[in-house]
Parts: C-alpha cells; sequence; structure tokens
C-alpha cells in the first residue's frame, strides 16, 4: 500500500505542479489529493493468483460449545459470591482493612441486619452504632474491672488492719449477726412473694412494640429491667403485671436476651391478655402525660397502667388514645402544680414513674416523690407550699401566743379578785 501511495503521489506531483504558478495554490491542490487518497480503502496486489493464501471456514457449532463449556464454572462462582452475607463479610472486612470504624466482633443477626439494610449509608450507619455500642462495653469492662481491683485492695487493706488490732484487744461479744447478700435477697423474694398474694397490682401496658424502633425497644427494655429492681428491693412492692407480652415477639425476645436464666425466676405475673381482660375497668386508671385529669392523691383500691414504650414526641398521644380507644380512665401526674418547669416534654421513663409511685404509696408525700423527676427539667419546687406551710405555722404560733395571753389575763383577774376579797 505505500509503495502504491508513494507512486501516486510522484506522478500527481508531475502532472500537477507545471499547471500551478503559486505556492499557496499548490499546498491546496496538494492537500485535497492526499485526503482523497487517503480516504479510500487499502487494496493488495496479488500477481499471481497460486500465491493467495486460502481462507479458512470457521465452524459456528464447534465455536458455540466451547464457549459455553465454561459457563457452569462462572455460574457457580456468581451464586457462591451473589451471597449476601459472604457478600457483607467481605464488605465488612475491607472497611477494616481501609482503618474505618468497624467492630472486632459482628455476630450472625448483626450480619444479617446488616445485610437486610437496604442502602450502602444505612448499612455504614448500622456498623457505626456496634462499633459504638462495642466501645461502650470495653469502656465498662475495663470500668469494672478497676472497681474490683480497688475493691480487693480495700478489703486485704481492712484484713490487714483487723489482724492487727484483734492482737491488740480482746474480742467482744455481740448479739448483732451479720447481714450478708445472701440474706438480703431472701427478704426481697419473701417481700415479692407476699406482694404477688397480697400486694396492689401494677400494670405494664406492651402493647407498643410496633411503635418503636429497634433502639428504643432496647432502651424500654432497659428502664424495665431498673423499674423491676426498684420494685424488688422496695419495702412494700407492687405486683407487677406484663400485660399484652406475646411469646417469641420483639419484646420477649429482648426480656429473655436480658434476663437469660433469671427470667423464669422472677417474682412477676407475664400475660398474652390484656388488662381489660384481667380487671374490672372500675378499678383501672391508665397514666399518660397527656391526660386533662390531674391526679391528686394515690389510691391504693385502683390499679394503674404505664405504657411501656420510649415516648420521643415522634407520635404523641398514643397512650392517651389507647387509654379512649379502650375506654378506661387516664390522669397525669401533678408536675405544673408542685414544680417549676421549663425544659422538655413531660414524659418521665418507666424506672422514674416506679420510684414516684413506690413513694407515694409508702408515705403520700408529693415533694418526696417527685425528687425522682430529673432536675435537668425544671428549676425546683414551687415556693407557694412552704410559704403557705409558714404561714400555717405562723398562724398557729399567734392562736398559741393569744391564748398564753388571754390565760394571763384571766390569772391576774382571779388574783386581782382574791386580793379585793381579802381587802
Amino acid at each position: 500500500m505505500s509503495a502504491c501511495f508513494m507512486f501516486l503521489r510522484h506522478f500527481a506531483r508531475r502532472s500537477v505542479i507545471p499547471f500551478v504558478h503559486h505556492k499557496k495554490g499548490a499546498s491546496l491542490y496538494f492537500t485535497i489529493l492526499h485526503r482523497h487518497l487517503s480516504s479510500r480503502t487499502p487494496f493488495l496486489f496479488y500477481p499471481n493468483k497460486e500465491n493467495v493464501p486460502p481462507v479458512e471456514k470457521i465452524d459456528l457449532d464447534e465455536w458455540k460449545n466451547t464457549m459455553k463449556s465454561n459457563l457452569p464454572e462462572e455460574k457457580s462462582n456468581l451464586t457462591i459470591l451473589e451471597d449476601p452475607l459472604t457478600v457483607t463479610r467481605e464488605w465488612i472486612e475491607m472497611c477494616r482493612m481501609l482503618n474505618r470504624e468497624v467492630p472486632e466482633h459482628i455476630s450472625d443477626e448483626d450480619l444479617k441486619m446488616i445485610a437486610e439494610c437496604p442502602s450502602k449509608k444505612s448499612k455504614k450507619k448500622k456498623l457505626k452504632f456496634l462499633y459504638i455500642k462495642e466501645i461502650h462495653k470495653k469502656a465498662k469492662k475495663e470500668k469494672q474491672a478497676r472497681k474490683r481491683a480497688e475493691m480487693d485492695e480495700i478489703e486485704k487493706q481492712k484484713q490487714l488492719g483487723s489482724d492487727e488490732e484483734s492482737e491488740k484487744t480482746e474480742l467482744k461479744n455481740t448479739f448483732l449477726l451479720p447481714l450478708r447478700d445472701r440474706a438480703f435477697k431472701t427478704e426481697w423474694d419473701w417481700r415479692n412473694a407476699q406482694a404477688m398474694i397480697f400486694g396492689q397490682p401494677l400494670v405494664f401496658d406492651m402493647a407498643y412494640e410496633n411503635f418503636m424502633p429497634e433502639r428504643d425497644l432496647k432502651n424500654t427494655v432497659c428502664q424495665l429491667l431498673e423499674s423491676e429492681g426498684a420494685n424488688r428491693k422496695d419495702i412494700d412492692p407492687f405486683h407487677i403485671f406484663f400485660c399484652n407480652l406475646r411469646v417469641d415477639s420483639a419484646y420477649h425476645k429482648e426480656l429473655l436476651h436480658r434476663y437469660k436464666e433469671k427470667w423464669n425466676n422472677l417474682l412477676l405475673t407475664t400475660t398474652e391478655k390484656s388488662h381489660i381482660d384481667i380487671f374490672p375497668k372500675e378499678s383501672l386508671i391508665y397514666l399518660t402525660a397527656d391526660s386533662p385529669n390531674v391526679m391528686t392523691t394515690f389510691r391504693h383500691d385502683k390499679i394503674y397502667i404505664i405504657g411501656s414504650f420510649v415516648d420521643k414526641c415522634s407520635q404523641p398521644r398514643v397512650s392517651y388514645a389507647n387509654a379512649k380507644r379502650l375506654n378506661v380512665a387516664s390522669e397525669r401526674l401533678p408536675l405544673d402544680r408542685y414544680l417549676q418547669w421549663e425544659i422538655g416534654s413531660k414524659n418521665l421513663t418507666l424506672d422514674q414513674m416506679m420510684r414516684i409511685l413506690l413513694t407515694l404509696k409508702n408515705t403520700g408525700d408529693w415533694e418526696k416523690a417527685l425528687k425522682f423527676v430529673p432536675t435537668r427539667k425544671h428549676s425546683g419546687f414551687h415556693t407557694v407550699s412552704h410559704n403557705y406551710k409558714n404561714i400555717v405555722k405562723g398562724s398557729q404560733k399567734h392562736k398559741l401566743e393569744i391564748k398564753k395571753s388571754f390565760q394571763k389575763l384571766s390569772l391576774n383577774a382571779q388574783n386581782r379578785g382574791i386580793w379585793w376579797k381579802d381587802e
């Protein structure tokens, strides 16, 4: 091709240059001729037909069979790689190699939850949440280990000091027996057993698992554990009922995960029935912050109901709507009457409600009960109640002073009358 092109180019120079008088015109003709020759398809000259190479014929069927023979292996590899758990595990390992916020140990349940996430952003959020949770667990374990080491050192020092004192001084007899942890636990169990027979019931409504995400549900179960522990250690505990608690529900699984073997030994009642099916409606009172009725006194003949869910104002008035639907009486705590409320909603946690109700049951004093309300939400109690008490005390003192003055006057008058008689 190059030889043919050079021959034609030489021929074009010989034939065109004599007829061109100017350099600009010559360059224009050369460019036109070069484009015209370069646009044509190249061709080869074969002077002898015998030297032409034979054209090889390709069998398409054989080619197809050879290409299809490699397909099953590729498919099997793809099916292995398309498994969501293996893909997420490899992606997590890659993130760990890139020094991203990834937990060291991931359970199968967490791996399934990450694989089921719809987007990559949600997967990263879940991984970050598990990473922070693992850090908190490690810090808690380190803190517990430090506390144990400190307590061991204190006990050793006490033992050394007691041995030295025992060598110096003689032992003294005493009628007081030392109380161990086992004695406290047996006392608490005995009180809760009595409460299950004779105590006042307190209902936790567990029908709100569909109104919360997984994180809020776990927080709710933590609050239930705190409230159960506070009730167990009280002098006069409630008989706790977990109503609407379905077996294998999210609540039930989380409670089993937290309590483990102690779940069957708890002194409380769990049932799938509603509180309406167990107790009469006339004795039920639903405690909710959205109720228009204000609670004035604690009534020992009523059964109070607490909705077991974390309310972050995302779905307000849920518990009040449930009480209205079931046609149950509702009340709210008198927070405005006693506290100078400033910040946040008037929804309290389950353990705070439990401690408030326990103090009201034992003492009936609202000021002692409302001390369990967090101080970040209010700026203290109203001074009206204190002033009223001072006024009452002052009036009583004034009355006593008036009585004493009258008594003195009467005595003086009697003395005067006696003196006059003597005269």
